[in-house]
């Protein structure tokens, strides 16, 4: 369990990584045995207007969002409206007569996209980069940004449609490498569901839970909470960043036409923990049943064969992980480059959010922040590091 000493290691962590202008501020929230046992936010939502980050303060999930994609395509799966090896173009018709790209020309894949294929990130699908596959995803991203405040943005389906004509970086199913599957798999979502995305997250995953604070915008009543985005400047220090990126809206406004599964949902540290203690409790919140006990233990297991594999390990920090269902899983704590469990699972995001779960100690850690270019930063792995050390015992 944590002790006190350990507590106030984590609180000290945090303060040093806002008085030295690493983060604006930062929320984080520890459960164990389906308790809090700890909570801290430090630092401003708002520099400018001095505006302490606080315990409802909204946040921008980007790829955290991926978690709660993955939980709702196991809805459909379990209730028998999806196969997994069903080709994603069955679906979507944009995806019908992909290609590849090899050696400068365009061939027939071998074989089709499936659903299984997007939830492991082994589509071929990417979401940048030098390749032909990179640069057609960035084209389409870079339509959706231009279109967001017009009279004719681009919608989910649309968008998603597009993206099934672009050439695929490799053979589906051969390797792994992260992209914008989990967008198609909101897509797919509304075609199955005959709902818009976010209905579906809604009815089915968001009011059960009592998550009243995540979608995919923020209203005017609770804009005053969202917090400001930052970078780093070319001092180290931060500033103000309001570009829209991956085809979501910074302000988060206005009710977007296009619904990102992989990068659209904004939340706050107590409606996300609510999310992953379903996860935890096997499906069930509360008394509500989300999940089958069966369908979250397939969710929350590694997916990758030897040859994907090689894929992940390619990212230096995700050493000791395997991938599955839109998650990381630690497959082998010895080789990891932090204290680490074997079956944790969980995801982050590109300005910083974190979430991980660790089923075998029953313990959860959230940790929400805002800067570009985030992912999981030496910040979360040293106040990850206090509470691997502490409370997996």
């Amino acid at each position: 369990m944590l002790k006190e000493v350990q507590k106030e290691q984590l609180k000290k962590v945090l303060k040093e990584g806002v008085s030295s202008h690493f983060i604006a501020g930062g929320s984080l929230l520890l459960i164990k045995d389906g308790k809090e046992i700890f909570y801290d936010e430090d630092g401003y939502a708002d520099i400018e207007k001095g505006v302490k980050v606080k315990r409802d303060s909204i946040f921008r999930l980007y790829s955290m969002s991926k978690p709660i994609t993955a939980a709702a395509v196991m809805i459909l799966l379990e209730r028998g409206e999806i196969d997994l090896y069903d080709p994603i173009s069955q679906y979507l018709k944009g995806f019908q007569n992909q290609r590849l790209e090899v050696d400068g020309k365009t061939v027939p894949v071998e074989r089709e996209i499936m659903i299984k294929d997007l939830l492991s990130m082994t589509s071929g699908l990417v979401y940048g980069g030098e390749t032909p596959a990179g640069r057609s995803t960035e084209k389409i991203l870079e339509e959706l940004k231009s279109r967001l405040y017009s009279d004719s943005p681009m919608n989910t389906l649309e968008a998603i449609n597009r993206v099934g004509a672009s050439p695929l970086a490799f053979q589906p199913g051969s390797y792994w490498e992260y992209g914008i599957s989990a967008d198609v798999l909101g897509a797919l979502i509304e075609v199955v569901s005959g709902k818009k995305f976010s209905e579906f997250l809604k009815e089915e995953i968001f009011l059960p839970l009592g998550m009243s604070d995540t979608d995919f915008w923020v209203p005017e009543e609770k804009r005053e909470r969202l917090v400001k985005t930052y970078a780093k400047d070319e001092k180290g220090g931060l500033e103000i960043y309001e570009q829209n990126h991956l085809g979501i809206m910074q302000k988060m406004d206005r009710k977007p036409a296009f619904e990102s599964g992989g990068a659209g949902l904004v939340s706050t540290i107590d409606d996300y923990a609510k999310f992953a203690n379903m996860l935890m409790n096997k499906g069930t919140y509360n008394g509500k049943e989300i999940l089958s006990k069966r369908t979250v233990e397939f969710l929350t297991t590694s997916t990758l064969n030897a040859n994907q594999q090689k894929g992940i390990e390619t990212w230096q920090t995700l050493c000791g992980y395997s991938y599955g269902n839109l998650m990381r899983v630690m497959v082998d704590p010895t080789k990891a480059g932090d204290f680490a469990s074997a079956g944790e699972y969980g995801w982050d995001g590109w300005l910083g959010a974190y979430f991980l779960n660790c089923p075998k100690e029953n313990l959860t850690m959230l940790f929400l922040m805002q800067k570009t270019d985030s992912g999981t930063t030496p910040l979360t792995r040293k106040l990850r590091n206090i509470i691997m050390s502490s409370c997996c015992e």
